[in-house]
């Protein structure tokens, strides 16, 4: 089984609003709703793909019933720990300018709720995969990422992290299987700018040496690479095509990689999948579908 972890779900309302105005009444031209946060974007696109999965994390309120009822209308399976006080967030994300939102805090999670979520992390066994994504928030330690992987160390199963700066260099000591950072994140962990394929490679390939097995780099409209544990490497421009909604791309790609790997347990297919199924993302209104990721695939080299 593929588990998904989302410390931080959300109910995501997408909005347009024509000629938008500071100070005044704008009504919306554009309306959707959506179950949110990154882990949730890997279960759904895993799902399209075929491939069973269950989403943990926690959940409050009406709106976390909310997100759960959505995560599940999609056929997804879940296990979410209710939190009793507070409300899961709700994300303003306003379509008409690009990369305008409003993000929600989320519920408050006490040490006793994360011992539950450690409780059935620890009845995963090797023939399981594991995907932490996302952020955190402020209730929880910083160090949670790393503590997991750590608990999990003598369980060998395979572990991807998509997360930023000390949330994902913490965990290369326990060698995740694969981590995805974009290149804008991967110049922050090392103070540089990067914005070719070209430059991301020997920072991608720091980060092996750091620990992590397989680095794979998400680069938006510039393209993916790909540092494999096996010593390849593969990068591939971005496919064309249309950008529609950017939002669950990078999601999209980590979970098109883990279902490339289990099908074929090749890093070059793995790769590709990914690819396709983050361009897929990015150039639909909703995350991928099963014959949109496998449609851009064949169009691919």
């Amino acid at each position: 089984m593929i588990y998904t972890v989302t410390f931080n779900p959300s109910l995501d309302y997408i909005v347009a609003v024509d000629s938008f105005q500071l100070g005044m009444t704008n009504r919306t031209s554009f309306e959707q709703i959506l179950p949110g946060g990154k882990g949730i974007n890997v279960s759904i696109v895993l799902k399209n793909l075929g491939f069973e999965n269950t989403a943990l994390g926690f959940t409050a309120g009406f709106t976390g019933e909310e997100i759960r009822r959505r995560v599940e209308e999609i056929g997804c399976l879940s296990r979410f720990i209710p939190i009793e006080e507070g409300i899961s967030r709700i994300n303003l994300k306003l379509r008409s300018i690009e990369g305008t939102e409003i993000n929600g805090q989320g519920p408050k999670i006490s040490d006793e709720k994360i011992q539950m979520l450690m409780t059935i992390l620890d009845g995963l066994t090797d023939s399981d995969v594991l995907v932490l994504a996302g952020s955190i928030p402020a209730s929880i330690p910083k160090t949670i990422y790393m503590d997991i992987m750590k608990r999990l160390t003598d369980k060998h199963i395979l572990i991807a992290v998509d997360a930023t700066r000390d949330l994902l260099v913490n965990v290369l000591q326990y060698h995740p299987f694969l981590i995805k950072p974009n290149n804008h994140e991967l110049g922050e962990i090392f103070g540089v700018e990067l914005k070719t394929r070209s430059q991301v490679i020997p920072y991608a390939k720091k980060l092996q040496e750091m620990g992590a097995r397989n680095v794979l780099v998400s680069m938006a409209g510039e393209g993916a690479v790909l540092v494999a544990e096996d010593g390849s490497f593969f990068e591939t421009p971005a496919p064309k095509g249309k950008l529609i909604n950017g939002v669950g791309a990078g999601d999209s790609m980590v979970a098109g990689f883990i279902a490339g790997w289990l099908e074929r347990g090749d890093y070059q297919h793995a790769f590709k999948l990914g690819v396709a199924a983050g361009s897929a993302s990015a150039f639909s209104e909703l995350l991928a579908t099963k014959d949109e990721i496998e449609a851009l695939y064949h169009s691919m080299n």
